[in-house]
Order: C-alpha cells, then structure tokens, then sequence
C-alpha cells in the first residue's frame, strides 16, 4: 500500500494508558482520538499493528469496540488476551507512548438507531461484548428512549468482571439502570441462583426474576453481543418468543453481533 494510499485509509494514533484488570488477561487501551473520527455508541473500529518489530506500517488488523463515549477526546478498547493469537499479546504490551492505527471510519449497526422507544431495552452480553453497551450507558438518549435498562454480562466468574465500579456509578445516577452480572462458575445474584450460562438463566426464568423485568416483544428491546454461541442459541429462543431483526427499514425488537 502506498503512503497516499494509507493515509486515505487510516491514521497513527498514540497510545496514552494502559488499565490492568483483575484477570491478566484483560486489558484497557486508551490512545488518542482522531480529529474527524466520529462515530455512534455502539460502533466499533478496526486497529492495525504491525507484525513484525521491522516494520512501519500495520499489517495485522482486528475489530474493537469503542468503551468510550462519542463526546470524550479519547478512544478506549477492551480487550483479552489469546496467548497464541497474533494481535491481542501485541495490543496488551503496548505502553504508553507507543503506536496504534486506527481507520478512518467507524463501523457497526448495533446501535440505540436499531430500536424504537419501548419500555425496557436489554443489553446483554458475554466477556469484552460488553465494550458495546458502555458507550450507550453513558448516552443520554438512551434515557429518551426507555425507562428501564437491564445490562447483563456473563462471566465465568467474579473477578472477570470489567468495568464495574463505572457501571455501578452510573446506576447511582439512573436509577432504571439494572446492572445483573452472571456467572457460569460460581453462583451470582447476591448467592440466589447457581452457576449458569446466560442461555441457561433465560430458559429456566432466572434472567427475567433476577431482573425484576419481563421480557416480551410488546415492551422490550434486546442487544444480544459476544460469544457466537451465546448469541446464536439466545436468538434463537428469543425469535421463538417473537423477538426478530429490523428489515428493509423497518425497526425491529432484536439486533445482535458476534464479539469474542
């Protein structure tokens, strides 16, 4: 690719922190923020490294979700780290002061566009698919939008969760905001109900009791995003239910995307 080519496509940004978790093998990115790079909770963008030392420009190319929201100066990406994989080891040693690419353009369609107004709007996801969903809580038009919001994120246990100090702030805030973790190895729920798969909790009513909410097409929305086989069997029971994907313009009660 030539340099005019490159700078067509995507820009070197600078990374300005790194956020340790709890697990190693979870990891926040914080770098700076293109000057005309726009884009809407919920969308992601494609970061490029380069894969070997040598070299100046980025070869290898992943898809990240934005944490941060629209109206803050800089990006933040979540991510965990596969010990064998080719980009998340590189992402996760990079310190401050070091390059990050960026596209130009944002990409996505799992956003609060997706819906109309309804009564509760669920967000669930598994591992990192929770990157989606921050950028909208911090949104105020989600509030327009409805009343109630369940944000559940599966986990294997406790100390996998991310993010849970700023989600908890933000509940102080709006109180319809239902923050529901979940564990597949450990009991969740203040000890109320056992191990599970998010897939589990729904199909046995734990999800809908442990929320305090119906889930029905009539007066929900849901965000189905990580894991495809959580996403795949969810949307299945929930097209069962009468959930399903806008078409043709037409807003729908389901929109969902895979997120590892």
């Amino acid at each position: 690719m030539s340099d005019s080519t490159a700078q067509d496509k995507y820009t070197q940004q600078t990374v300005i922190g790194v956020r340790a978790w709890q697990t190693p093998a979870l990891v926040s990115v914080q770098v700076t923020r293109p000057s005309a790079f726009d884009y809407l909770p919920g969308q992601f963008a494609r970061i490029g490294l380069p894969e070997a030392v040598d070299q100046k420009e980025p070869t290898l190319w992943r898809a990240y979700s934005m944490v941060s929201h629209p109206s803050e100066n800089i990006l933040e990406f979540l991510s965990v780290t596969v010990n064998d994989g080719l980009f998340s080891p590189r992402l996760a040693s990079l310190k401050p002061g070091d390059a990050l690419w960026i596209e130009k353009a944002p990409f996505g369609f799992l956003t609060l566009a997706r819906f109309s107004p309804a009564k509760t709007l669920w967000l669930v996801a598994t591992g990192t698919g929770l990157s989606a969903y921050l950028p909208m809580l911090k949104d105020p038009k989600i509030w327009q939008q409805f009343e109630k919001v369940v944000l559940v994120h599966g986990v294997r246990q406790a100390q996998e969760l991310t993010y849970k100090a700023d989600i908890e702030a933000i509940a102080c805030n709006n109180q319809g905001l239902i923050y529901l973790p979940i564990f597949s190895q450990a009991r969740w729920s203040d000890d109320h109900y056992p191990a599970s798969r998010i897939t589990t909790a729904y199909e046995n009513g734990q999800l809908e009791l442990a929320a305090g909410q119906a889930l029905i097409p009539e007066d929900s929305r849901i965000m189905l995003c990580g894991n495809p086989a959580m996403v795949s069997a969810m949307r299945a029971m929930l097209q069962e239910k009468g959930f399903a994907a806008g078409r043709r313009g037409n807003l729908g009660t389901l929109a969902v995307e895979n997120y590892w």
